[in-house]
């Protein structure tokens, strides 16, 4: 029976048209480089045969933070991706500059995650904000940005939101995190600069800079791919752009707090991500190059710690151990002990072609 439904027209970006049913990497001028190499905003663009919403997954806003860029990597790869509907922009590294120097930052040293919405005219990190901007987030409905600690940190699989934002919310509940943390909107976020253009957000955090974590890419791989058949771009999935009954809910943090050294000195932390504490608990200690002096760290809070240093030289006031308003019970799913055994025998991952 020959197909009568509408066809869709050709999705526009970077003043490339692309086909429905076909997928194109186009590349964005951005600038020219110091040693005259030319530098752009490559965007991976799949569109669908079949109308639905458009969702831009983005990496390597700060340059520094390469496993959003394997997670991305992976999700070309999969075959889940072969067949969708709607459009999906798919952006592995965002800030070229600083991933080429493996560096958080531009060369001028200031953070593209506090130059939004940007300006064409502007500082280098402004003019880049700015193509993003246009190209990628003005042609979306819905952006998964995939962040991980700075260097010398690690993250737990966490999503971070605005829970005012009601349909943000539905889909960190959608791509099923270890815990969802509530995290006030910064000026010059893209979180805040897209929530101003009406395009829900979410952040994606775990791991550390310049270092890969098979978990946690998982994790993320795993999630988007949640929130893609939750929008009815994969699979089965409700009808239209957003289901009317929210998934089962995510362990939601509302409020969480660091413990930092009340002392310099040489740091050594006894507890791990995804590790459920109650207040008075021993975390690690801080001692004195000599030995002479050892000043304890505790537990200032009942809840589950989503982020630690990992850096043993410490200064006075760094924070150290981020601990999340999370009851024992719900934290019990951020194990990640029991988050890795949950992806045994997934054939998502024995697809070799994704790995």
């Amino acid at each position: 029976m020959p197909d009568t439904s509408p066809k869709r027209s050709p999705f526009e970006i970077g003043g490339i048209s692309i086909q429905p049913g076909s997928r194109e990497i186009v590349d964005i001028p951005l600038s020219m480089m110091s040693d005259h190499t030319p530098a752009t905003l490559s965007v991976q663009a799949i569109h669908g045969r079949k109308p639905g919403p458009t969702v831009f997954v983005s990496a390597a806003i700060h340059g520094d933070e390469i496993l959003g860029v394997e997670i991305v990597r992976r999700l070309i790869r999969t075959p889940a991706l072969r067949r969708i509907a709607g459009t999906l922009l798919l952006v592995p590294i965002v800030n070229t500059f600083g991933f080429i120097n493996q560096s958080r930052y531009l060369p001028d040293r200031r953070d593209l995650n506090r130059s939004f919405p940007g300006s064409p005219s502007g500082s280098l990190a402004s003019r880049l904000a700015n193509v993003f901007m246009e190209e990628v987030v003005a042609r979306s409905d819905y952006g998964i940005d995939l962040h991980t600690a700075a260097v010398n940190r690690v993250n737990l699989p966490q999503i971070r939101i605005d829970t005012t934002d009601k349909a943000a919310h539905k889909l960190a509940d959608a791509f099923a995190p270890p815990v969802v943390v509530n995290s006030a909107l910064r000026d010059g976020s893209l979180r805040h600069a897209a929530r101003e253009q009406g395009v829900p957000v979410m952040v994606f955090e775990a791991g550390e800079g310049l270092r890969f974590d098979e978990t946690a890419i998982r994790v993320g791989v795993k999630g988007v791919l949640n929130v893609l058949r939750f929008l009815g771009m994969t699979g089965k999935a409700p009808t239209g752009h957003m289901a009317k009954t929210r998934p089962a809910c995510a362990p939601l943090a509302t409020k969480s707090a660091w413990v930092r050294a009340t002392e310099g000195g040489i740091a050594r932390i006894h507890c791990k991500v995804g590790q459920f504490v109650k207040r008075g608990d021993l975390l690690g200690v801080v001692s004195d190059p000599f030995g002479e002096r050892d000043t304890e760290l505790f537990a200032l809070r009942d809840g589950l710690i989503i982020g630690r240093s990992n850096l043993p030289v410490v200064n006075q006031g760094d924070a150290l151990i981020h601990i999340a308003d999370i009851p024992k019970a719900e934290a019990a799913h951020a194990d990640l002990d029991v988050i890795e055994e949950a992806f045994d025998g997934d054939p998502l991952f024995d697809e070799d072609e994704i790995l």
